[in-house]
């Protein structure tokens, strides 16, 4: 059994044991269950069913679901798996019941069976309301295709090292030229315990001044996330802080890093004899509680750190009872820790831990459970305010989930990484990064390290150099749960070698896969531009697409119409998987008697351009409406702007394009073939020209002609919800500056007007304007020029002042 449970903070944190019980009863049981006492409820659960002495289902199925609970809240993933599965196999259940599946599907992920965990996914999200839980779709959509995280498991080797026991050693942090983690173990492999106490299994810290003589144990060499050294030995579970003088508390489970050196308040017992540096580090900051992670001034000079509500010799709890988990601060003056303080921001009914300073030492990242999160525990930041840290300030739903995000560090170059069992990964808590800018706000989009620095067990507490060449994390994954492990890794390909590109294959109207589908790539590596690949059993074909990389697919299958999509990755400068899906659809025939001419299937080809200075944009989705059945087409323009597609004669078809913050008017194809397949697409601050609105000498009003034109504006702005516009109207330079600025006014707001009779919120228009100042031409008071120079002038445009 692991020496620590599923990290969390505060009422997340269980302990787990109780004396010894004579009988095996439910009543018991439950005692046992309401005091956090897992181990113990979960033998006395296992009787009672065993025994069959539950009289009603009801109590069967509450008695399987709490002993689902216990081996889940001790990570003893296969047992958990088996309760959950003979619970759900029972039929439906009760409403109060839904988080089994939940928990069912994180426990078939953390055994690695991934297709499973996607079904049982799936059913928990069908049984969500309107508020449904997120984490549903998002690891469903992950475990369809889990090799988007195992593909590059080559780019890494990742070494089990000699430094490790039976017992849990996790979370290394730098500190000078050494390493510094905690560990529940005795000395061993030359490491020297901080504290000797009767080799009890309390959380210390261990210091190594040169990493240099860490060693691997090559006999547990690691690659692809797999393990090729015979498992240790499982211990007995000895739960953390399960000795003679600490008393249990909801706070026994992985905590780390301490470092001291005055020997204040450091309990009964504790051998103080120096013994070597690392013996000498952390003198004043080991209590008799748990300390847990912590971080360093870049100078080495200052820590702050985890540890129980405990301080100066006086415990504290929450209302609840509960010894929570606090930040400390401590500066080392000749060698020593002192001055102990506490955190502004701690708490005595939510616990905070787990900090990491940035590099130049302004911005403190750590975890906590405060009120106002997202989940379980979240990240938090606070900047230093030269006298003091400012309130903390929640990371957001970009970085944060309704699950548990914690052990955050922050590289040089700002890349934050933490680790999450809320965000879609290979099963417990994964590693995860994202780029945050000099306020701390999160800039970037979160990343899966994959294998195999993930697997699919605990994977937590990584620290690395900033283009993550080597460095060093923990994992659980040798004993599956057994106990916590530290790992060196080393990169030993290219930093982003390839993005794992899945294309989806399949058809438009019943949605099935269509297998064995012949798909032509163009583009590419020089000597391999044009390659002949065909979809897999279940309608994906996969590649890794190389940096700077222009792929066309075609996709040919009898019975369809031809699809072609394009794909690059010019100035990505991330390895984020992606996913292309192809919607083939059937060709529809009409009959004569419709008064048609069908059955030929012809290209129809297009070109996007930017509507500001007209460049090709790239991966733009051309959606393609058929207006004889309402089967739509999907295809991506190329890096030179072009698609394509086939279409049936004698249909219409409506084109529509679609980009991030972009918007478009549109295109057709007619009947026989031709239309306005060039599509131009603008954005916030882009101005249009809209022709054909005229109005008669001297008046303002909106006469038929314009009304048709208008009216197409009404069509987009009802396409585009969240658009809003300015309505310029202009004079050529005839009359006088004061009249023509008044009557471009009124043409504008007549316009406006128009609009929103229409249904179009008025807060969403703007009149303006601008007279005669802002000719196109020369042509102005004095200038001789045509009647058709002077139109040129005469003009009415749009701004677009935003698009979401």
């Amino acid at each position: 059994m692991t020496a620590r449970l599923s990290f969390c903070f505060a009422l997340l944190l269980w302990a787990c044991s109780g004396p010894a019980l004579a009988q095996s009863t439910l009543k018991q049981a439950d005692q046992q269950f309401a005091q956090f006492a897992y181990a113990n409820a979960a033998e006395l659960y296992e009787g009672a069913l065993n025994q069959a002495r539950l009289a009603t289902e009801a109590e069967v199925r509450n008695t399987r679901f709490k002993l689902g609970e216990c081996y889940r809240q001790l990570r003893k993933t296969e047992q958990a798996e088996r309760v959950y599965r003979d619970l759900i196999g029972e039929g439906k259940l009760p409403t109060d019941y839904n988080n089994a599946y939940l928990h069912f599907a994180q426990a078939l992920a953390s055994n690695g069976k991934y297709k499973e965990a996607q079904e049982a996914y799936e059913t928990y999200t069908s049984l969500q309301g309107s508020n449904a839980d997120p984490r549903g779709p998002r690891f469903s959509k992950l475990y369809n295709d889990v090799s988007a995280l195992t593909s590059n498991s080559g780019s890494y080797r990742v070494d089990y090292l000699d430094l490790n026991t039976r017992k849990a050693e996790f979370s290394p942090m730098y500190f000078r030229n050494g390493l510094v983690f905690v560990t529940s173990a005795g000395a061993d492999n030359g490491v020297r315990r901080v504290f000797n106490w009767d080799n009890s299994p309390f959380l210390d810290l261990y210091y190594v001044p040169d990493m240099s003589v860490l060693k691997t144990d090559d006999a547990a060499r690691m690659g692809g996330g797999q393990s090729r050294r015979k498992l240790m030995k499982q211990q007995s579970y000895r739960l953390l802080g399960r000795d003679d003088f600490t008393a249990r508390t909801a706070n026994d489970s992985r905590t780390v890093g301490v470092f001291g050196g005055n020997q204040v308040q450091a309990g009964e017992g504790y051998d103080i004899v120096p013994i070597s540096e690392s013996d000498q580090f952390s003198r004043s900051l080991n209590t008799k509680y748990h300390e847990g992670p912590a971080t360093f001034s870049k100078d080495g000079s200052r820590v702050i750190f985890t540890r129980n509500n405990f301080n100066n010799g006086h415990e504290r709890k929450s209302s609840e009872g509960i010894n929570k988990l606090k930040l400390y601060t401590a500066k080392q003056t000749s060698g020593a820790w002192g001055d102990i303080e506490e955190m502004p921001f701690n708490s005595d009914e939510y616990s905070t831990g787990h900090p990491t300073l940035t590099a130049d030492n302004r911005t403190l990242y750590f975890a906590s459970d405060m009120p106002g999160g997202f989940g379980g525990t979240d990240i938090y930041s606070s900047r230093w305010e030269g006298t003091r840290w400012a309130t903390p300030v929640n990371m957001g739903p970009a970085v944060n989930s309704k699950g548990n995000e914690l052990f955050p560090f922050v590289d040089e170059k700002n890349n934050l990484y933490f680790a999450s069992d809320g965000l879609p990964g290979l099963g417990d808590l994964d590693l995860f990064f994202t780029q945050i800018d000099p306020a701390g706000k999160a800039i970037g989009v979160v990343h899966n390290l994959g294998e195999p620095i993930n697997s699919s067990k605990d994977d937590f507490g990584i620290i690395t150099d900033s283009n993550r060449k080597e460095g060093y994390f923990s994992s659980n994954r040798k004993n599956g749960g057994a106990d916590d492990d530290i790992y060196r890794f080393k990169r030993e390909g290219s930093l982003y070698p390839c993005r794992q590109l899945t294309v989806a294959i399949f058809d438009a109207q019943t949605h099935d896969p269509l297998p064995n589908t012949p798909v032509v790539v163009q583009g590419g590596e020089p000597g391999n531009e044009h390659k002949a690949l065909q979809t897999d059993a279940s309608g994906n074909i996969r590649l890794c697409v190389n940096d700077e990389s222009d792929l066309l697919f075609t996709a040919n299958r009898e019975g369809y119409l031809a699809s072609k999509v394009g794909f690059s990755t010019r100035n990505v400068q991330d390895d984020l998987p992606s996913r292309l899906e192809m919607a083939l659809t059937k060709p529809t025939l009409l009959t004569a008697a419709e008064g048609v001419v069908t059955g030929e299937v012809r290209d129809v080809n297009g070109r996007v351009v930017s509507q500001r200075d007209g460049k090709a944009l790239a991966l733009v989705k051309i959606v393609l409406i058929n207006q004889c059945d309402g089967s739509r087409q999907e295809v991506y323009s190329d890096a030179s702007g072009n698609y394509s597609f086939s279409s049936v004669a004698g249909c219409e078809y409506v084109i529509e394009g679609a980009k991030d913050r972009m918007a478009t008017k549109g295109g057709r194809v007619s009947k026989d073939g031709t239309g306005d397949t060039n599509l131009k697409m603008f954005g916030a601050g882009d101005v249009m020209r809209i022709d054909d609105i005229y109005y008669d000498l001297n008046k303002a009003d909106i006469r038929p002609d314009a009304a048709a034109e208008l009216d197409k504006l009404v069509m987009m702005l009802t396409k585009y919800p969240e658009m809003t516009i300015e309505m310029r109207s202009h004079t050529d330079s005839r009359a006088t500056s004061q009249y023509n600025k008044r009557l471009s006014s009124d043409r504008a707001k007549a316009a406006i007007a128009y609009i929103a009779s229409k249904g179009i919120a008025k807060k969403r228009l703007r009149a303006k304007g601008y007279g005669e100042s802002a000719l196109v031409n020369g042509c102005s008071d004095g200038i001789d020029c045509t009647e058709e120079q002077h139109q040129q002038n005469r003009r009415t445009e749009i701004k677009i002042l935003r698009v979401e």
